[in-house]
C-alpha cells in the first residue's frame, strides 16, 4: 500500500515536471512572437509616417513603401504594404500644406 503510495507521488512529481517544461517552452515561444510582431508593427508605422510626411511630393516619393488613396476634400488614405497593416487618413490644408492625421487604425485581413 504504502510502495503504490510512493509510486504515485513520484509519477505526480515526473507530471509535474513535464507540466513546467511544457510551460517553460510555450513562454519562450510567446516572448519570441510578441518581439517579431512588434518588430513588424513598428516597421509599419515607419512606412505610413515616411508616406504621411513626404504626401505634398507624390512625385519624389521614391520608396514603394504604401498605398495612397484620394478620398476626396483634401483627405487621403495611406495604407501600409507591411504586415500588420495600418491604415492612417491624412487632412491636407490646401494653404499651409500642413499634414494632419485624422484617425488611425489596424487593418486586419
Amino acid at each position: 500500500m504504502i510502495l503504490a503510495w510512493v509510486i504515485s507521488l513520484l509519477l505526480l512529481c515526473s507530471s509535474l515536471i513535464t507540466y513546467i517544461e511544457r510551460l517553460g517552452a510555450l513562454r519562450m515561444i510567446e516572448v519570441a512572437a510578441i518581439d517579431i510582431s512588434q518588430k513588424q508593427f513598428i516597421a509599419a508605422e515607419k512606412a505610413v509616417q515616411e508616406c504621411e510626411k513626404n504626401i505634398t511630393t507624390l512625385s519624389s516619393l521614391h520608396s514603394n513603401l504604401c498605398v495612397i488613396q484620394s478620398i476626396g476634400n483634401h483627405r487621403w488614405l495611406i495604407s501600409s504594404k507591411e504586415k500588420p497593416g495600418i491604415q492612417v487618413g491624412v487632412l491636407i490644408d490646401e494653404k499651409t500644406s500642413a499634414v494632419t492625421r485624422i484617425n488611425w487604425r489596424q487593418v486586419f485581413e
